[in-house]
């Protein structure tokens, strides 16, 4: 089964969350404070750049930079759900 693409984020740079909505209508939370612990992702410990956050072309994840990014597949498994009238686009 694919996992859905990714049509839409909201960025919460205080708290390093993405709202990530995905072409089947889910919408699903990330909390990357776990992730920012990992060399990889520790850039975005920086906020204004974690908020340079954009979804790539075809949704197929999110790219802060030319060397920093996660894949949809990665977002669906780590997301948690959330309701859709919670968070407004």
């Amino acid at each position: 089964m694919n996992n859905p693409k990714i049509k839409k984020i909201k960025i919460d740079s205080q708290q390093y969350i993405l709202i990530v909505l995905f072409d089947n209508g889910i919408l699903k939370e990330i909390d990357f404070k776990e992730k920012l612990q990992n060399d990889f992702y520790s850039d975005l410990k920086n906020k204004m750049l974690f908020e340079q956050a954009q979804v790539d072309i075809g949704g197929y994840g999110v790219s802060w930079n030319e060397d920093i990014d996660i894949s949809e597949y990665e977002l669906w498994n780590i997301g948690k759900v959330i309701s859709n009238e919670s968070i407004l686009f």
